[in-house]
């Protein structure tokens, strides 16, 4: 019986399987030991000669005629050794932080020069068919395969085998059956057999030295793929270069899936991949030189240099994009769902070069210009360096960082790549015209619904709009909708209402002209319907999926949800003030965010972080862990920020900093703080880059942010998040995914969460653990049947929806046009009841939304939904009244005690759940909510039943009260507190002497607690933290009745390790 499962059988299949679409291969098939297959390789300069010099007298005989009559003695050899003189060249080091080709890619791309001879060293895909020579010269490229290839001077080792493209070397393959040995022993022999420096006389193997010869190292097995560009020893890292394996429940994990086709799970690596066409594509368009920079301990800049190969996802996401857009022609949309950790900076990268010469069949240029959006700030350079890797070209990539007539420009003179920002593209379209004739692709980085707001609206008017004669300046804002209309009568004296309303509608639709290609880890239902595809049950679907759960599989990201821990919170709140009626809804909505802003709750919860921080989290990566602090609103970031600051000044904990981040300025009277920007509260003004460069250094370890970096900030460092703010869906993914990151030695993470459930955070992460699913897509008519529900209010007559047209889309029209139907409207909505009033406002932004995004959809061919819909977005902000029901509520309560509670850890598994299918856009809740009105004392008492837990304590509160009393009433107490700015300062003067004074005076009446304070040192201090705050604040109030400060109500044996500390 035939050995079929042997290491030589896979060998012979994959052989003849690479022989047959065309490779060189050495030596008889099937393997014959003892045949000297790498007969014709040279062990000294790593190379196939007899390819090398073929391939030059073949395709460049000039040069070589040159070069032979230089070196007229033995061309050939000179040949070789010259050429391997100009592999062994260094990087060059004179810009360390540009990437910059050397070795391999540096010959294979731009060839080598000798006296007055040039050698190109090969001959890549050429976009076009335009030059007969350059297509006849890729033809002729030399690409073999040698096995059991001998490729060291000084041993006998030998890898199974090695690619070489016209006599250079470009891979090496160790192959495994998964019936004798799997992946991770040939893991293992890369690691310690194939060292690029011999282990016993220290001399460099030239085959294996990092870019200078082989470019890229596969570990095979029958199963799985693994690859790595540069040997170190132990030190190597291999990286998955799998399809990823189907669960059967819309994702893919790990591995391969078995192939019933090719037989084996691995064999689209040699069908595929290297296949010849596509392989010299990835090391001509692909494979780049990628340089990063950190900083050392004295924040010195430190500079790595390496070669990047595409990951399986990212290589097959680019390919069938590219396929898709030449088959199907411009003016589709492309959804791709790739996970964090997939690398989308580098995708988009290598799609926006290759669409930008993209030509189809008939030699036709597909696209004028790739436009990328995004928020990515170094992507212009990273695009940059990279194409110039592979065109040689300079000032292909335009970024647009300064006005609108910078795009204008670069747009006019039809720049092959331009980097900008939707917050760009607002103030474009009286600028640019005539582009109507042009091709654009559209590449959307981390594309939501923002993508079908007015901005995208204008977008696509740019991108469509105008003729050579008639630039068409429309703009849908309705606060400069009259002077744009001016604008565009100045620019055609007959463009009428109806050429402009015609034309909107027009650019609504999905334009002709136009390709999407849209990349987000987490489409939300808008973006599946505007840019997916409908699948066999009708509903959108991305286009490509890399998954979360494959990127945590193959260890590209962390499972933040393994270390999520919970925390509840009780707090009791007490009548200050007189008792009266308020919206009940509205009131107890105020009264939590009172209770959660306040001084106290914050104190507590910043104890918690701090000393969680310093036990669990600060000694991880070396001692450089940080961690986020989530809070829910600019003020409580400001008052974590003074918390925490005066919260390690009294402890004296030096090694522990924080900076907070918010956009536009804070006023809190609570805090002390006017008009106060970050900059204002933060010690980092040395680092000219600002907050993000100072947190990445090791001066600071927490960074408390207001809905700012919540999204796109990459810290691989974060080890830890403590979230005080509730988080929904999308956003909870974004928020908590800051955390998942790998960086070296980071293998586990923590949140802990003060607001939210763990089931909804659950379900908040399953849409997006698989491929993303729709239960249904929009339907199209809900313009239709909310139009009905606002004809049938009786709030407008059509006529004045009419009148109201004419004047909005008339360019010569005047604004007095339009404010007289604007305001009969208003006055009926006036006169209507309140519950009136909340359904049509209701409806009014529900038809607004749904217009926007269902245009973009559906072609409605219908002048007056347009018309309507312009209407009601100039009625709209008319509107928007004053709520109801705002009666201050602050000066009638206080908190009478607030305590974190109930630590709970999850076990939250992402690979047990299943997703519910995301619902399309409805109707909205066009209803009034009914909040009834209630006795503020009876809401109270509500309240604290919910939230209270088990703080009801009356000796303890009764005890606190007498020595607060005590000491309120003590004049060095008094004298102290007026000197001190904070109560940090206070608490450090006679604070805790007077507080013994007190335990003792009170030792009568309250006899078993004053005895474990006395005696235990633990005890007194907890006691002592506890208080201090609330005397202070009495103390600065001259004794009035102020906010009770009695935060932790446990007492002998169950106070908090913050608290109690000796």
């Amino acid at each position: 019986m035939a050995a079929i499962h042997t290491e030589e059988q896979f060998e012979d299949e994959i052989c003849e399987a690479m022989k047959a679409q065309g490779w060189l291969i050495d030596g008889p098939l099937p393997y014959q030991k003892g045949f000297a297959y790498d007969e014709g390789y040279d062990r000294h300069t790593a190379l196939y000669p007899e390819d090398a010099i073929a391939w030059v007298k073949e395709t460049q005989p000039d040069a070589w005629e040159k070069f032979s009559k230089n070196h007229a003695k033995n061309p050939e050899a000179v040949f070789i050794q010259r050429l391997a003189e100009e592999l062994d060249k260094d990087r060059p080091t004179i810009k360390k932080e540009t990437p910059q080709l050397w070795g391999t890619l540096h010959v294979l791309r731009k060839g080598f020069k000798d006296i007055n001879a040039t050698f190109k060293m090969a001959q890549f895909a050429p976009s076009n068919r335009q030059n007969a020579t350059t297509w006849e010269h890729y033809k002729r490229n030399r690409l073999r395969v040698v096995r059991q290839l001998h490729y060291s001077m000084h041993n006998l080792l030998c890898i199974d085998f090695v690619l070489f493209l016209n006599g250079l070397p470009l891979a090496t393959i160790e192959l495994k059956t998964d019936t004798t040995q799997n992946i991770e022993e040939a893991i293992r022999q890369y690691k310690y057999d194939r060292n690029p420096i011999d282990v016993n006389t220290r001399q460099p193997e030239p085959l294996l030295s990092f870019g200078k010869r082989a470019l890229v190292h596969f570990a095979v097995s029958t199963d799985e793929v693994q690859m790595a560009t540069r040997l170190a020893g132990v030190a190597t890292r291999f990286l998955p270069f799998n399809r990823g394996n189907p669960d059967g429940m819309g994702g893919a994990g790990a591995g391969n899936p078995s192939d019933d086709v090719l037989g084996y799970s691995t064999g689209y690596l040699w069908h595929e991949v290297f296949q010849p066409d596509a392989w010299l594509t990835v090391i001509g368009k692909f494979l780049s030189v990628e340089v990063s920079e950190t900083k050392d301990a004295k924040g010195k800049k430190v500079f790595s240099t390496s070669l990047l190969f595409p990951r399986y996802h990212q290589w097959d996401a680019v390919n069938r994009l590219l396929s898709a857009t030449l088959t199907e022609g411009v003016g589709h949309t492309y959804l791709v769902q790739h996970s964090a950790g997939s690398g989308k900076s580098n995708t988009i990268g290598w799609l926006a070069h290759r669409l930008a010469s993209l030509y189809d069949a008939t030699d036709q240029k597909v696209f004028s210009s790739v436009i990328v959006i995004t928020d990515r700030r170094v992507l212009d350079t990273q695009l940059q360096d990279t194409i110039y890797q592979f065109d040689h070209q300079q000032g292909v990539v335009e970024k647009i960082d300064e006005n609108s007539t910078q795009l204008a420009q670069a747009l006019d003179k039809g720049k092959l790549i331009i980097i900008t920002t939707l917050q760009k593209f607002p103030w474009v379209l009286d600028k640019v015209g005539d582009l109507g004739d042009r091709r654009f692709a559209l590449i959307l980085d981390e594309a939501h619904s923002s993508q079908a707001g007015k901005g995208a609206v204008k977008l696509r008017q740019v991108l469509t709009t105008g003729t050579q004669s008639t630039p068409l300046s429309v703009e849908l804002s309705p606060s400069t909708a009259y002077e744009d209309a001016i604008a565009a009568a100045q620019e055609d004296a007959e463009l009428t209402d109806e050429d402009v309303l015609n034309q909107i509608m027009a650019s609504r639709q999905r334009p002709p002209n136009v390709s999407y290609y849209a990349f987000t880890a987490t489409p939300k239902p808008k973006t599946m319907e505007l840019f997916g595809r409908t699948g066999v049950d009708g509903t959108p679907e991305p286009f490509h999926v890399y998954s979360m759960r494959q990127a945590i599989e193959e260890k590209f990201i962390l499972d933040v949800l393994r270390g999520y821990t919970t925390y509840g919170f009780a707090f009791k709140l007490e009548q200050a003030g007189d008792d009266k009626a308020v919206k009940a809804g509205k009131a107890k909505t105020k009264l939590f965010r009172y209770a959660q802003l306040h001084p106290t709750s914050i104190a507590q919860k910043v104890t918690v972080i701090v000393e969680h921080f310093r036990e669990h989290v600060m000694h991880q990566l070396g001692g450089q862990a940080k961690a986020m602090v989530v809070s829910d609103s600019r003020i409580a970031a400001v008052r974590y920020k003074k918390a925490f600051d005066d919260y390690i000044k009294k402890m004296k904990y030096a090694d522990c900093k924080a900076l907070v981040a918010y956009s536009g300025e804070v006023t809190d009277e609570e805090s002390k703080v006017l008009k106060a920007k970050e900059g204002d509260l933060n010690d980092c003004k040395e680092h000219d880059d600002g907050i993000k460069e100072a947190f990445k250094t090791d001066a600071y370890q927490l960074l408390i942010v207001a809905s700012k970096f919540q999204t796109g900030f990459d810290q691989p460092k974060l080890c830890a998040m403590y979230v005080d703010k509730r988080l929904d869906n999308v956003l909870a993914v974004q928020t908590l995914s800051r955390l998942n990151r790998m960086y070296p030695g980071k293998e586990t993470t923590f949140v802990l969460d003060f607001r939210n459930e763990a089931d909804g955070i659950l379900k908040a992460f399953l849409p997006f653990y698989r491929t993303a699913k729709m239960s249904a897509v929009t339907d199209p008519n809900l313009v239709h049947t909310l139009r009905q529900k606002l004809d049938d209010a009786g709030i407008y007559l059509w006529e004045e929806v009419l009148q109201f047209a004419k004047g909005y889309f008339e360019p010569k029209g005047k604004q007095a046009t339009i404010q007289a139907p604007l305001k009969k409207a208003h006055e009926r909505f006036k006169a209507q009841a309140k519950e009136v009033q909340d359904v049509f406002r209701s409806d009014v932004s529900s038809y607004i939304s749904a217009y926007d995004f269902l245009s973009q959809l559906r072609s409605y061919d219908d002048a007056d939904l347009e018309r309507l819909h312009a209407f009601c977005r100039m009625l709209l902000p008319r509107l928007q009244g004053k709520a109801g029901g705002d009666e201050a509520l602050d000066e009638s309560v206080r908190l009478a005690g607030y305590k974190v509670i109930n630590e709970q850890k999850h076990k939250l598994n992402l690979e047990a759940g299943s997703a519910e299918p995301m619902k399309p856009l409805g109707t909205g809740g066009g209803r009034a909510w009914d909040d009834p009105e209630d006795r503020l004392s009876a809401i109270i008492k509500k309240m604290n039943e919910v939230f209270s837990g088990n703080l009801s304590d009356a000796d303890f509160r009764g005890y606190a009260t007498t020595l607060i009393g005590k000491m309120v009433n003590d004049p060095t107490l008094k004298e102290q507190a007026e000197a001190n700015d904070t109560v940090t300062a206070f608490a450090n003067g006679a604070y805790e002497t007077k507080l013994n004074d007190a335990v003792v005076d009170a030792l009568e009446g309250h006899n078993a607690m004053a005895d474990q304070a006395l005696r235990h040192e633990k005890v007194f201090k907890g006691l002592a933290n506890l208080l201090v705050d609330e005397v202070y604040r009495q103390l600065r109030d001259k004794g009035e009745e102020a906010l009770s400060g009695l935060d932790e109500w446990s007492f002998p044996g169950e106070i908090s390790p913050g608290l109690a500390r000796s």
